[in-house]
C-alpha cells in the first residue's frame, strides 16, 4: 500500500562512500550483504516458471538518458514500468545492449532479517558500484520508480545537471513552470492544465539548455477522483493503465474512488501520451515562474507570496507542509512536515548540494519564484 523509506539501503563502497548524504535518508549497507539479498532475490527469480523482464530509459535527452533493465516475477511490476519508464522504439530496443542500471524485483519474497543491516522482512538496496537494485519483501511498484529517481538523483549532479521532485508544464508561448511539491500538495493536478502542455508531473532534470522528464508516464492519486474535478487524469486510466490499491464492484468492474478502505493511497500509472496535451518528447525550455506548493492545515502561510531568492532557498530547503489525516497511517490530526528540496526521501547527495545548483539557475534565468498554499487559510483546518 505504500513505500517503506525505514527499509531502504545504500551500499557503502569505495567509489560513493565520500559522496553520499549518510544518515536517517541514506542508511549504509555492507557489500556483502548486497551480494546476500541479490543472491537471495536471483534464486527466487530461477524458481519461477515464467519471468517479466521490460527495457526502457530514464531521461527523455539522449545526451543524459540512462538505459533501465527491470526483471521481475510479476506482470503487473513490468507493466507499472512500461507506463512509468520510457518505451524505446523498434529499433532503439534491438540496439539496446547493456543496461546502465538494473532493477532485480523479487517483491513476493521476503529478505532473511538475520541479514546483516535488515530490519525487517522488507529490503529495498540500491548499489551505486554494481548499478542495481534489489527489492524484496514489498511488492509495492512505486519502489521501482523512487529507486530510479534516487538512481537519477545521484548520476544527475554529477554530470553537473540538477535533478529535480517536480511537475512541469509548458504554455502557449513556449513559458515553463516547475512545481515543487510534496505528497498531496498538488504537483500531478495542477501541471494537467488544459491551457498548458505537460511536461511530466514528478521528476525532472534542469539542464544547460533546459528541462527535462525523467519518466515515460505519470502516477497519479486516485482517491475521491473524478471527471468532474480532474478530467484528464480521469479519461487517462483506461486500457494499459495501472491502477493500485483501489475498491471496485467486482460484477460492474466499477471503481469506487471514494473508497479507501485498503489506503488512502489509492494510485493510477499510466503512459504520458494517454493525457491529450502531453507534449512528446517531453523536453521544455529553462523554467521562467517556479511555484512551491505547501499544503498548510495551520492556516499560517498566505495563499500566493512571490519570494526573494533568499526566501525561495529558505522553502525549498526546509521543504514544509502538513500532513493531513489520510496522507499516513495513524495520522488523526495535521502534523508539521518538512522535506529538504521537497523530496528528502530520495536525496542521495547533501540538500546544500541540490539547493546551491537551483540558485545558480534561478540567478542565471532570473526566474520567478511563488509559494503557493494549496492547504487552509483564515482559519486551521477543521
Amino acid at each position: 500500500t505504500g513505500r517503506s523509506p525505514r527499509d531502504k539501503r545504500v551500499v557503502e563502497e569505495a567509489s560513493t562512500v565520500d559522496d553520499v548524504w549518510w544518515g536517517p535518508v541514506n542508511k549504509k549497507l555492507s557489500e556483502e550483504a548486497f551480494a546476500a539479498n541479490y543472491e537471495r532475490a536471483a534464486n527466487y527469480l530461477n524458481t519461477r516458471d515464467r519471468l517479466y523482464v521490460f527495457d526502457g530509459y530514464a531521461g527523455w535527452d539522449p545526451k543524459y538518458r540512462i538505459k533501465v533493465r527491470v526483471v521481475c516475477a510479476r506482470a503487473y511490476h513490468a507493466l507499472f514500468m512500461n507506463n512509468m519508464l520510457i518505451r524505446p522504439t523498434a529499433e532503439e530496443l534491438a540496439d539496446f545492449g547493456e543496461p546502465d542500471f538494473t532493477i532485480v524485483n523479487a517483491g513476493q519474497f521476503p529478505a532473511n532479517r538475520f541479514t546483516r543491516g535488515m530490519t525487517s522482512s522488507t529490503s529495498v538496496a540500491i548499489s551505486f558500484e554494481r548499478r542495481q537494485m534489489v527489492i524484496l519483501g514489498t511488492e509495492y511498484a512505486g519502489e521501482m520508480k523512487k529507486g530510479v529517481f534516487t538512481v537519477m538523483h545521484y548520476l544527475m549532479p554529477k554530470a553537473g545537471v540538477l535533478s529535480l521532485h517536480s511537475s512541469c508544464n509548458e504554455g502557449p508561448a513556449g513559458d515553463v513552470s516547475l512545481f515543487f511539491g510534496l505528497s498531496g500538495t498538488g504537483k500531478t493536478t495542477l501541471s494537467a492544465d488544459p491551457r498548458r502542455l505537460l511536461i511530466g508531473d514528478d521528476e525532472h532534470v534542469w539542464t544547460e539548455s533546459g528541462v527535462f522528464n525523467i519518466e515515460g508516464g505519470c502516477y497519479a492519486k486516485t482517491i475521491d477522483l473524478s471527471a468532474a474535478k480532474e478530467p484528464e487524469i480521469f479519461n487517462a486510466i483506461r486500457f494499459g493503465s495501472v491502477l493500485e490499491n483501489v475498491v471496485y464492484d467486482e460484477h460492474s468492474r466499477l471503481v469506487d474512488y471514494a473508497d479507501s478502505s485498503i489506503t488512502e493511497n489509492t494510485r493510477c500509472a499510466y503512459p504520458i501520451e494517454y493525457i491529450p496535451n502531453a507534449k512528446v518528447p517531453c523536453l521544455g525550455g529553462n523554467p521562467s515562474n517556479i511555484v512551491l506548493l505547501t499544503c498548510d492545515a495551520f492556516g499560517v502561510l498566505p495563499p500566493v507570496a512571490k519570494l526573494t531568492p533568499a526566501q525561495a532557498m529558505y522553502h525549498f530547503i526546509s521543504g514544509y507542509t502538513a500532513k493531513i489525516a489520510g496522507t499516513e497511517e495513524g495520522v488523526t490530526e495535521p502534523e508539521a512536515t518538512f522535506s529538504a528540496c521537497f523530496g528528502q526521501p530520495f536525496l542521495v547527495f547533501h540538500p546544500v548540494k541540490y539547493a546551491q545548483m537551483l540558485a545558480q539557475k534561478m540567478q542565471d534565468h532570473s526566474v520567478n519564484v511563488w509559494l503557493v498554499n494549496t492547504g487552509w487559510n483564515g482559519g486551521a483546518y477543521g
